[in-house]
């Protein structure tokens, strides 16, 4: 009976890991996945880092989520993201440019993480424009990426300690905002934060800065009521996005009018979170990706 459920079991679970690859990655994730992770080569990263370990876990859905309504909340940021994005026009494009960017800063080699820095550098320059409050800004200004850098490994790491199959230790946590601080040098921050006491203070003396613009909470309502989703996945969708309000400090969950009932995320939206992603690490497992 084990290898008949195994024989229907294991199609059903290449079909769902393949689906949701493509949903990610986009029409070009498999020749990119294989350029990635097959061209020989130094890579920034070693085999088993932290940084690895985080960016291949399937609690990055929930991470990758809750960073981006985090990082709504500075407004220069939120201005720059709005009028030059296209991320309504295009959210897929946008999540695959984003997944592949990740992967190959982290998996790829040396070289090819460097060129994909240098690109998305060259987006960044050509960005600037002034907010609705007159306040000029800047793609390329090394303080508005850091706060889009430490908002976002904040916000993986947050996830993988509480969704991951297997937590970093203390010391693994350090490693990781070590290793992110390579890419982040590498895309324009000065002095990005080695420490996760160093991400702490960091992210606290931005908190002068933030804030809920309309911009914001009008994408806050698109990323959690309105995604671009067939109607079968919306479920799925919605156990991941209670987990990433979930996730945020509870200043930021405030300031985009989402509601925390405690209570309820101890004993119906975390257990669902843990499910949803167990499920999602089971249907994507790929031992060869990922050593």
């Amino acid at each position: 009976m084990a290898v008949v459920a195994a024989h229907v079991v294991e199609p059903l679970r290449l079909r769902a890991g393949k689906a949701l690859f493509a949903r990610v990655a986009g029409p070009e994730g498999p020749r990119n996945r294989e350029a990635i992770h097959r061209t020989p080569g130094p890579r920034w990263f070693p085999e088993g880092s932290p940084i690895r370990r985080v960016h291949a876990d399937s609690a990055m859905f929930v991470g990758g989520l809750s960073a981006l309504l985090l990082q709504t909340l500075h407004p220069s940021a939120m201005a720059a993201v709005a009028t030059h994005s296209g991320f309504r026009g295009d959210p897929w494009g946008r999540l695959h440019r984003t997944s592949t960017f990740l992967a190959t800063t982290t998996y790829g080699t040396a070289d090819s993480a460097q060129a994909a820095c240098d690109r998305l550098n060259a987006v960044h320059a050509r960005i600037q424009g002034v907010t609705d409050q007159g306040v000029a800004y800047r793609a390329s200004d090394p303080h508005l990426l850091e706060w889009v850098h430490i908002a976002e490994i904040a916000s993986f790491l947050r996830a993988h300690q509480r969704f991951a199959s297997s937590r970093l230790t203390r010391s693994e946590c350090d490693q990781y905002v070590a290793q992110t601080a390579r890419v982040a040098e590498a895309l324009g921050v000065s002095e990005p934060p080695r420490s996760v006491a160093e991400l702490g203070a960091r992210f606290a003396a931005y908190r002068a800065e933030l804030r809920a613009t309309p911009e914001a909470l009008d994408t806050a309502r698109y990323l959690l009521l309105d995604p671009p989703l067939p109607v079968p996945a919306l479920p799925f969708y919605a156990a991941l996005a209670s987990n990433a309000i979930a996730l945020l400090p509870r200043w930021a969950a405030a300031e985009l009018r989402l509601p925390r009932w405690e209570r309820a995320e101890r004993w119906t939206v975390l257990p669902t979170g843990r499910m949803i992603t167990g499920l999602i690490r089971w249907a994507m497992r790929d031992p060869e990706a990922e050593r």
